[in-house]
Parts: structure tokens; C-alpha cells; sequence
């Protein structure tokens, strides 16, 4: 069987954890964990960021970082995972979905301001693919509008929009190092604090309320619970196996690259003749290989596509239930104009497999096997 992932793996990972081991320092904010931080802030610029437990705890950080009350409204994606929801409605916000656009799969920026209300706080811009929304969209809404911007980015590490990495754009950006993503650290993820008025609070919140980051500056003289904060440090262990992958990001993100373009490259054809669409990287926009998939005529054809794969050992699969139609959504948000795209769109959607070491010999086959579906 071909799988559609295989979590990243350099060859490092176990050296770096047995250093961890041997330092006797497993628990967070380790010298991995600031190797970790210190790459990301500089390598994008970032002003700061802080390893977390995952990207969902990097959402439910920046949700409390933008100090929302019960009925605050926040707009964003349909199309998306539930953790980009989640982060805001268990703080009790009201959750404002509004379309997509079919070429990026990303929220549409046109229809954002018709959903602002005197309530809204928050615009969510969530970059499907490691494709960027369009953020000088996004960011004159909010500043008109008086509005904080929470990126997504949980895909997109790697990724920028004109010039500028994504997650460092907003008021505040969130990674995923999850075993599906690009890097990994098993279970891990970011936050990218923008703002330079949310670095303390950031601090604060990720080492459970207490100003212990200020204690270990010697900033204070001791230090004590001063608000309210999570448990949102990773080990040592999940950082050190990150490094690892950090150390060659420009490697696997070249690798994810070239098996990108291998397939955009073998379907062409089956695109010009209208059999299906592929991913729409617009100007501006620098992805990172994060997924590659097709668009078929329909649920019914792709259904059948991914059963046709399936038989052939190959394993696509397809992505989110949008989740204005969920129970959940349907609890705890609305969804603002009409749904032109989301649902359609998703329901075309098949992700094809793409991984750091995906072998040409397996590609080959993912690609033969989709061109006989077509009977090309």
C-alpha cells in the first residue's frame, strides 16, 4: 500500500532525543525547545514564537489572547478543521462562516466585510494547502474595521505571501508540527505572536498563568500565578525530534516540491481537457508543497476515484466536512450569504499521497493509476 503521509523523518531524531535524555531536562523550554523557537523567529522574521502542544492549543492561545466575550462574533472559513472553530466557541464566540473561493479553497476576502457585524472581533484567515488567502485583503478589512487577524497556518510553514511568511502577517499565527504536516514533532504546533502587545500575556498563558518566563530573565524575583494559562509547553522530547527536522527544512521542503510539480506536471493534460482541476497557486503566493490534490467532476466521481486507488494499494483520501453543516456548527455558528462554493468544492476534492521520501517508483504508480481512471 502506498500511504497517503509518513511522518518526516531525517535520521537525527533519536540522537537529538537521547541529548534530551542525557540532560536530565525532558519537561519544556529545553535548549531544544529554544533551538526551535529561535529558528522559527528568525528564519521568518517573527517577533515571537513559542512552541505549544499542538496547532489546536496554538488556536486556543491566540482565541485568548484576543480576550473574546460570550457573543463576540468571529468570521471565518467554512472549510476548515474543527480546531480552527473550537479555539473560539469554548470561549463562548459566536462562530460567522462565509464561502470559499474555488480556486484556493481559502476563504473568500469579498465576502468577509458583508459579514462584520457591530459583535465581530476577529477575522480567521486559514491558508488551505499552504496557499495564502489574500492578506492585504484581509488586513485593510481589520484595520478598518478595527478587527484582530488570527492566521491559520497551520499548513503553511514554509509558505508567504508577497515576500512575507505566512503566520507572521496577522495579529497572531499558529503552526501545526503534527505527524501529517510538512515538520513534525509528532504532536506539537506554534504560535507567532505579531502583536507586540500579546508577547507578555503569550508567555503568561503557555506556562499555566504564571510570569515564570519573566522569573528565569530576572525580571522579577520570583514568580507567581498572575492570570489565567494552560499547560501549553511541549516535552523536550517532541522539540528535540522537531530540530531534527528544521535543521533540513530547505531539503524536505525541495523534496515536497519536486513531487509536487511531478504530478501538476503529469495531469496537465487531463486539466486542459476539462477531466479535472488542479491546485490554483495565485501571484503573490509561495506554497510549500503542503498537499497536492485534484478536483473531480463530482462526489460521485470521486468517490470512485479514491475506491479505484484503494484496489490499485494506494491510499487518497478526501478532506473537511464543511463545518457550517455539522452538528456543532450548526450549534454554535452561522453561515453568513450563501454557500456557492463550500460545499460543492469539497465534495470534488481527492488528496493524493505526498510525503518527504515519497519515492519516484511510488509516484509513478499514484500517477498511472489516476491516468487509467481517466483511461488516458
Amino acid at each position: 500500500m502506498i500511504p497517503f503521509n509518513v511522518p518526516p523523518c531525517t535520521g537525527h531524531e533519536l540522537k537529538y532525543i537521547a541529548e534530551a535524555i542525557d540532560a536530565h531536562k525532558i519537561c519544556g523550554d529545553g535548549a531544544f525547545t529554544k533551538k526551535c523557537n529561535k529558528w522559527l523567529e528568525d528564519r521568518f522574521g517573527a517577533h515571537k514564537v513559542l512552541l505549544t502542544t499542538s496547532g489546536t492549543t496554538a488556536l486556543d492561545m491566540a482565541s485568548l489572547l484576543c480576550e473574546l466575550q460570550p457573543g463576540d462574533e468571529v468570521i471565518l472559513p467554512s472549510f476548515t478543521f474543527s480546531s480552527t472553530a473550537n479555539a473560539f466557541a469554548i470561549y463562548g464566540a459566536k462562530l460567522v462562516f462565509v464561502d470559499i473561493r474555488p480556486d484556493t479553497m481559502n476563504i473568500d476576502e469579498t465576502k468577509i466585510e458583508a459579514a462584520i457585524t457591530d459583535r465581530t472581533r476577529v477575522i480567521v484567515a486559514m491558508h488551505y494547502a499552504g496557499v495564502a488567502c489574500d492578506m492585504d485583503a484581509i488586513m485593510d478589512i481589520a484595520r478598518r474595521h478595527g478587527l484582530l487577524v488570527i492566521e491559520d497556518a497551520a499548513q503553511a510553514v514554509m509558505s508567504s505571501w508577497k515576500g512575507r511568511p505566512l503566520g507572521t502577517i496577522g495579529d497572531v499565527g499558529c503552526y501545526s508540527f503534527h505527524e501529517t504536516k510538512n515538520y513534525s514533532m509528532g504532536e506539537g504546533g506554534a504560535v507567532v505572536v505579531n502583536n507586540p502587545a500579546f508577547v507578555e500575556r503569550a508567555e503568561i498563558l503557555r506556562e499555566k498563568g504564571t510570569d515564570r518566563a519573566r522569573f528565569f530573565r530576572g525580571q522579577v524575583d520570583k514568580y507567581t500565578w498572575v492570570d489565567i494559562g494552560d499547560s501549553f509547553l511541549p516535552s523536550e522530547l517532541n522539540a528535540a525530534y522537531l530540530w531534527a527536522q528544521l535543521e533540513m527544512a530547505d531539503e524536505i521542503n525541495e523534496n515536497r516540491l519536486k513531487s509536487w510539480n511531478a504530478y501538476r506536471e503529469a495531469f496537465q493534460d487531463l486539466a486542459d481537457a476539462g477531466r479535472v482541476e488542479l491546485p490554483t497557486v495565485p501571484e503573490g503566493c509561495v506554497h510549500n508543497a503542503h498537499m497536492f490534490y485534484l478536483k473531480c467532476r463530482d462526489l460521485s466521481e470521486r468517490t470512485e476515484l479514491i475506491r479505484f486507488l484503494k484496489e490499485r494499494d494506494i491510499l487518497a483520501v478526501f478532506h473537511y466536512v464543511p463545518l457550517h453543516s455539522a452538528p456543532a456548527g450548526l450549534k454554535y455558528g452561522r453561515f453568513c450569504g450563501e454557500d456557492v462554493y463550500t460545499t460543492r468544492e469539497s465534495d470534488r476534492l481527492v488528496r493524493l499521497p505526498l510525503y518527504f521520501g515519497l519515492t519516484s517508483e511510488d509516484q509513478a504508480r499514484v500517477i498511472a493509476a489516476v491516468r487509467d481512471f481517466y483511461g488516458v
